[in-house]
């Protein structure tokens, strides 16, 4: 199990119930964002596909439950969902259908001392967390934890540069500094993609692949990784059988 770990970011502190409420119905709110969800579940469920459809699956940060009818698709899949927030559990729970509800074992706990033994799930699916964090110190801590937890992949969403609205971010940023001369409000961060993929070799991952929202346009892009020690025996299966 993992040892006790008091990180506790700034960010997180804001999921209280009305936060979590809101939260709820965030992605349905209007049709750009109905858009983005549905767009984010197709990519979700191509980087499960990748993962070779683990049949054990931990949504972590799961929030207001909004990938568990998706998780839940595959027939026989048993899905963990935690969340540092209980009033995100709560909501999440009340929020599903019943048949979804039975199929999800919620508990709440921390991407950095995640409540589970080693090995202990096929995959981790942890979508819009790593955007939020802004020292690589804290993102290799997070890295390292799933590769504690996951037997075989981890599937992570984030900002990345590179792409037209990383660019007009980061001019609207410097033109906001000027202004407040220094001050920082910030809770969400683009990362170089050449530096995040660097923190995954670190962790002890290797890349099956990426998937960007909207390509040299979108800022989101969803890694697909797998432990190495995995990714060797894996490149060697796929080889034989090429031969």
């Amino acid at each position: 199990m993992p040892k006790n770990n008091s990180i506790n970011l700034e960010f997180s502190r804001k999921y209280d119930l009305a936060h979590a409420q809101q939260y709820l119905h965030k992605h349905q709110d209007g049709l750009a964002r109905r858009l983005s969800h549905w767009r984010e579940t197709q990519l979700a469920r191509r980087a499960l596909e990748l993962a070779d459809e683990p049949d054990l699956v931990l949504d972590l940060p799961c929030g207001a439950g909004r990938f568990w009818p998706m998780l839940c698709e595959k027939p026989g899949r048993t899905v963990f969902a935690a969340d540092n927030s209980a009033d995100m559990l709560a909501v999440a729970r009340a929020a599903q259908a019943a048949e979804v509800a039975l199929r999800i074992k919620s508990f709440q706990t921390s991407a950095f001392a995640i409540d589970l033994s080693a090995d202990s799930v096929d995959c981790i699916f942890c979508i819009r967390l790593l955007h939020h964090i802004e020292s690589a110190k804290h993102r290799l801590a997070i890295l390292r934890e799933f590769h504690r937890v996951s037997r075989d992949t981890v599937i992570v969403s984030l900002w990345v540069d590179g792409n037209y609205k990383a660019w007009k971010r980061s001019r609207l940023e410097k033109r906001r500094a000027a202004k407040m001369e220094g001050a920082q409000n910030q809770n969400r961060f683009v990362v170089s993609r050449q530096v995040i993929e660097q923190e995954f070799s670190q962790a002890g991952f290797m890349m099956i692949k990426y998937l960007d929202f909207l390509p040299c346009y979108a800022m989101w892009r969803t890694y697909v990784l797998r432990k190495e020690c995995r990714a060797l025996r894996w490149l060697d299966h796929i080889s034989n059988k090429a031969a």
